[in-house]
């Protein structure tokens, strides 16, 4: 099995191109999120919880974002396989709408209702203030960062994965120093903690979707989409494209719902607990940072192949990225285990928010395996396969019937602490992983969504 994994000399070159800048990039957002939060640690635990029960919002806006434009993706990469710009601008453009939609209605809640959002997760009036203050400046960057997030997909599925990694990673620098400078009040700028935080991300934001948009038109990217391009869409290609991407948005939505209530049940155990794990996430996301770009990186390939028409090749790159996948989780998940006294060290938080922080990551690591696994099997194989209904159901009755009702009982039930809660819920990754390994294998995930080429996309 393990010489079978090092056979496919196009498999490892096509997947080291794509997946190389990806992982810069998400070592870079994700080392600048632990600053971040090590940051406003500074400020105590107050902070934190304000900041990681108000950047919700963002992580429930952006995984919608993400659906949207995963969906479209499944599309692009597939239009890029027979090279078919046209048809890749004019999935743009839809995207576009659907993303810009959406990101209104977290403007509206981040704006003008923080307060009543974050009341839904905490009680502690001084978190619910200072959250709301933070949220009220960020809730300005949701729309464009709905268009910086369209683009950016449409370009990596076509391969472009260097362009939108450069301007991401230098928007993410320069919101940290930004940050930095306005949270603490240097070079003579004022002393805004939370608050700073806010502006620096705002600014940073505004400026990543200005760059982006300037190279994408002055390269004449895929991505460049004109008004010309959007004009007059059939009516059987829309019935298909929103048959595929309508349930990767809703899935992205019944995930990160299903996320927020575990993180109203840590937050109710208490503010040391919702603490702990907002440090903990950071800390994992840059653990993740290699799977998410091998899933990136196989979603294009994935889609690639099918769009060519050359299927067994595209089951056969799935099948190699899953058990890289798996033994990498594996090893990382280790070194994490291991390591776990030494990450902790950095944050100063009270001995209790500690001992919480040191036992769930314990648990992080553990259970990192079967997440990665669920990770590339949804995101990385079946979604660019077209098989998107699937990974809706899959997602759905794991969280909703197992992971959910869990939490609740564990937590504000049996009032276990936050880490083996924590525990508790990871019982739908390994539900998940069972039953989406047996699809993988079957192949029945492989569907050629853009042929023949043009056929659903001729103007009316």
């Amino acid at each position: 099995m393990l010489r079978y994994l090092f056979t496919d000399k196009t498999y490892y070159r096509t997947l080291i191109r794509l997946a190389v800048p990806i992982i810069l990039q998400y070592v870079i957002s994700s080392s600048m999120n632990i600053i971040d939060v090590a940051m406003i640690g500074q400020l105590g635990e107050t902070a934190v919880a304000a900041v990681g029960l108000s950047n919700q919002a963002f992580f429930i806006m952006t995984l919608v974002m993400f659906g949207i434009s995963s969906g479209t993706a499944i599309f692009s990469a597939q239009y890029w396989g027979q090279r078919d710009v046209a048809s890749i601008r004019r999935v743009l453009g839809l995207c576009l709408g659907m993303a810009a939609s959406a990101a209104m209605i977290f403007t509206v809640i981040g704006v003008f209702i923080p307060d009543r959002f974050l009341g839904i997760f905490t009680e502690d009036r001084a978190v619910v203030a200072l959250g709301s203050q933070y949220m009220g400046i960020v809730g300005f960057s949701y729309l464009v960062t709905s268009i910086t997030y369209s683009y950016s997909a449409v370009l990596r599925s076509t391969e472009e994965v260097r362009l939108p990694m450069l301007i991401s990673s230098l928007a993410i620098l320069f919101k940290t120093v930004l940050s930095y400078l306005l949270i603490f009040g240097h070079l003579g700028l004022p002393k805004l903690g939370v608050a700073g935080a806010a502006i620096g991300t705002l600014i940073a934001r505004y400026l990543e979707c200005v760059v982006l948009l300037y190279f994408v038109y002055r390269k004449k990217t895929s991505a460049a989409i004109r008004p010309a391009d959007i004009r007059g869409y059939d009516p059987s290609f829309l019935k298909k494209f929103f048959r595929t991407v309508l349930p990767v948005a809703f899935n992205e939505l019944a995930w990160s719902l299903g996320v927020t209530v575990y993180t109203v049940v840590y937050a109710r155990i208490s503010t040391e607990a919702i603490a702990a794990v907002n440090i903990v996430f950071s800390i994992e996301n840059l653990a993740f940072v290699l799977f998410l770009a091998i899933s990136d990186a196989t979603g294009i390939m994935i889609g690639n192949q099918i769009g060519a028409g050359r299927e067994d090749r595209a089951f056969d790159y799935g099948r190699r990225s899953l058990t890289i996948g798996i033994i990498g989780a594996m090893l990382i998940g280790a070194v994490v285990f291991f390591n776990i006294n030494n990450i902790t060290q950095i944050y100063k938080i009270s001995d209790v928010s500690l001992g919480y922080t040191q036992k769930v990551m314990a648990v992080s690591a553990a259970v990192m395996w079967l997440r990665v696994s669920n990770m590339l099997i949804i995101v990385g194989i079946l979604r660019p396969g077209g098989d998107t209904r699937f990974g809706l159901g899959l997602d759905l009755i794991s969280l909703w019937l197992i992971g959910v009702p869990l939490a609740l009982i564990a937590g504000l039930v049996w009032h276990l602490p936050v880490y083996l809660v924590y525990l508790v819920v990871n019982t739908e990754e390994l539900v998940k992983f069972i039953i989406g390994l047996r699809r993988v294998a079957s192949r029945r995930w492989i569907n050629n969504l853009v042929k023949p080429a043009l056929a659903d996309l001729t103007p009316n």
